[in-house]
């Protein structure tokens, strides 16, 4: 996939590039002086929560706000990541090649692979591809600490303006919408059978998140 710097947004302009020239988004770690796009710096993320900086390129935001994640994020309106401007959002959900390519898996290494992935983040976090990148327009979240435990924390999205879906650079359809809503649901199912009631509660989100997805 290539990705279209000459689209970039103004605010991201002034992001370091990396030796193929793309910007490196403000939250990225960085490691023995090169970025490590697969894990972010801990301590951009409370600067994000505490200053209201975006996460992508890391100036403060406005009144409008939008989260980058998967369907599965937005049935349980959860983010493991603070928000961004609506522009470097929309930006990054279609050129980010994790989130564009829905072919596309995480490279792993000794440093940092899915079960480091998993062990380290917040909540119960999925390692496989979304599918489909969801764009989430809103104007409040709340932080709250992580259910399963640990340091971590976990942000609960506002009620929507607006949820954009694209895929493969371009905007995505219902049914590829649906198609990758069907192929993460189990990992929801398995987490609201350790409550009582939790697969009819999950029931009732999905039917209210039903009205986010394309018309089309």
């Amino acid at each position: 996939m290539i990705v279209d710097v000459s689209t970039l947004p103004k605010r991201m302009q002034g992001l370091p590039r990396d030796e193929r020239g793309y910007p490196v988004p403000w939250f990225v770690d960085w490691i023995d002086g090169k970025p490590e796009f697969r894990a972010m710096d801990m301590s951009k993320f409370a600067d994000a929560i505490r200053k209201k900086l975006c996460w992508v390129c890391g100036e403060p935001m406005g009144v409008h706000i939008a989260f980058v994640a998967g369907p599965m994020c937005g049935i349980n309106k959860t983010s493991s990541e603070p928000p961004s401007h609506r522009e470097c959002a929309e930006w990054s959900a279609v050129n980010c090649p994790f989130l564009a390519n829905p072919r596309m898996v995480r490279r792993e290494d000794e440093r940092i692979n899915n079960s480091t992935f998993s062990a380290s983040a917040a909540g119960y976090a999925l390692a496989r591809n979304p599918g489909v990148a969801m764009v989430w327009i809103t104007r409040e979240y709340e932080i709250y600490r992580s259910p399963a435990g640990g340091s971590g924390y976990l942000l609960e999205m506002g009620e929507p303006e607006e949820v954009l879906w694209y895929r493969e650079g371009r905007r995505a359809t219902r049914a590829e919408v649906q198609e990758a809503i069907d192929a993460g649901i189990h990992s929801l199912e398995n987490l609201a059978r350790l409550e009582e009631g939790g697969l009819a509660a999950l029931q009732r989100a999905v039917n209210r998140f039903e009205r986010h997805l394309p018309k089309e």
